[in-house]
């Protein structure tokens, strides 16, 4: 059986951290045989490699001389420590020093260059912003074999094929899928274990590429697809998915188990678990992804599955999520009713700002549309819209054009809720009881969310009173 096994920035951020992953790492590999890892950049808090990376890109950007050498030498230092509390002066120990000090002269050099061409480009940005993950595959990989265990680093340049969009490159799955068995398959066959870079990638010319947010979980999902695997397993800092943002809901807890369509809803709707993007080659090859906490490793987590078991969890309220820091936009008038394409050129408006349309919801009696965007965009989508629809509102069919800001969307997860008799009441009714005025409704067509808009002052309260539902069952018999 084949594990795909993603370790994020804390589990490789010091020496004791990455032991305590090799220890995981092979006691998988007792249990699984092959397995492949992906892993982070460095990220012990509060210093984070990737951090440092990018504040030495953008303040050479700037034109200061003195920070990314300083920051350098602190990169330096980082991975220095690490490979002294790992490798033996007998063993690689010099060797993987000279090649943390290869990278830390490319990143000066890279630095400089931006600093006297006066430009960032995203290529450039990919180019530097990566190279924290390929310092400590280095380090993990000489570690496991000073253990007597044969592995390999592997940047991800050789493995992920991507388009040419720098910053947020999407992978060439077929391409991806050849290049990947091609150059890990021969190493599983030979029981060796690859640690493999997350984050980064390349075009067909060989030039780095990155995956954007959540791109080392996307970089182990997009591998496990490739060589077909048993499961993805992501190893973070907590147990698995919570029921709720455990810093609004102390008594939140972890979650056994979810559906794609049902994480995919929580990662929309605020929660922080993992990433739309890097579910989907696992979705796409019916392969279970894990989340696992790498300081409690013998807690099972949440596995997510594909949806064919909604039907045995139906009714069942899982988690509940929130998004801070939105705005209501609200188009209204009695002029459209009947009046076809006003909602086209409303969304076409704040399409042409890029912005991002969080929910909608529209009187059936046409006479308004309302959707929420983040808070910083709302003057920006307010002035669009009415720069669009001037005539109609010179002509009062549009009354008024308008934002509402200080407000926040509370969804409510499960498999099936929309369809099981009760639950949308009890859901209101937690929120009535304790004097939570629910601005705005929204039920998708996933039949696992109904999503409320609530001020900004209530979230907190809707999101503790709603938890408690689930904690009791929130289950409609």
């Amino acid at each position: 059986m084949t594990l795909v096994m993603k370790f994020g920035g804390t589990s490789v951020g010091s020496a004791d951290a990455m032991r305590e992953t090799a220890d995981l790492i092979l006691q998988a590999r007792d249990t699984w045989g092959d397995v492949v890892v992906v892993a982070s950049a460095m990220g012990s808090k509060p210093v984070k490699v990737t951090d440092l990376l990018l504040q030495g890109a953008y303040t050479a950007f700037a034109g200061d001389l003195d920070t990314y050498p300083q920051l350098a030498a602190q990169m330096r230092a980082i991975h220095y420590e690490a490979i002294d509390g790992l490798l033996s002066p007998e063993g690689e120990r010099q060797i993987i020093l000279a090649e943390m000090e290869r990278f830390v002269e490319r990143f000066t050099t890279l630095c400089g260059a931006v600093s006297v061409l006066g430009e960032l480009t995203p290529r450039a940005l990919d180019a530097i912003s990566g190279m924290g993950e390929q310092m400590s595959v280095r380090i993990l990989a000489a570690y496991l074999r000073e253990l007597g265990y044969d592995s390999e680093a592997i940047d991800a340049t050789e493995l992920v094929l991507t388009d040419g969009n720098f910053q947020n490159a999407a992978p060439q799955t077929a391409a991806t899928r050849a290049q990947t068995t091609a150059r890990l398959q021969p190493l599983l066959d030979s029981d060796a274990i690859p640690i493999v870079t997350g984050f980064i990638g390349a075009t067909s010319d060989g030039v780095t590429t990155t995956l954007g947010r959540g791109g080392s979980d996307y970089s182990a999902a997009i591998l496990g697809q490739a060589l077909d695997a048993d499961e993805v397993w992501i190893w973070t800092d907590v147990d698995g998915v919570m029921s709720a943002d455990p810093r609004i809901v102390p008594g939140a807890v972890s979650i056994p188990t979810l559906s794609f369509r049902e994480v995919s809803e929580l990662a929309y709707y605020g929660a922080k678990v993992i990433h739309a993007k890097t579910m989907r080659p696992c979705v796409e090859s019916g392969i279970p992804l894990r989340i696992k906490n790498t300081f409690n490793p013998t807690h099972p987590g949440t596995v997510i599955e594909e949806d064919a078991g909604l039907s045995r969890q139906n009714g069942a309220l899982k988690a509940v999520t929130a998004i801070k820091g939105v705005s209501m936009i609200t188009v209204e008038g009695k002029g459209m009713i009947g009046v076809p394409g006003i909602a086209a050129r409303t969304f076409g408006a704040v399409a042409r700002l890029d912005v991002s349309v969080l929910l909608i919801t529209q009187a059936s009696s046409e006479q308004s549309i309302c959707f929420i965007v983040p808070e910083a965009a709302a003057a920006a989508v307010v002035g669009s819209l009415e720069a669009e629809f001037a005539d109609q509102l010179n002509r009062h069919d549009i009354e008024r054009i308008w934002s509402r800001d200080a407000i926040a969307i509370v969804t409510i997860v499960g498999a099936g809720i929309q369809t099981t008799y009760g639950i949308a009441g009890r859901v209101f009714g937690a929120l009535g009881d304790h004097q939570v005025n629910v601005i705005a409704i929204a039920q998708g067509s996933t039949e696992c969310g109904i999503s409320v808009v609530v001020a900004g002052e209530d979230v907190d309260r809707a999101v503790e009173h709603v938890h408690e539902l689930i904690v009791g069952g929130g289950k409609v018999s």
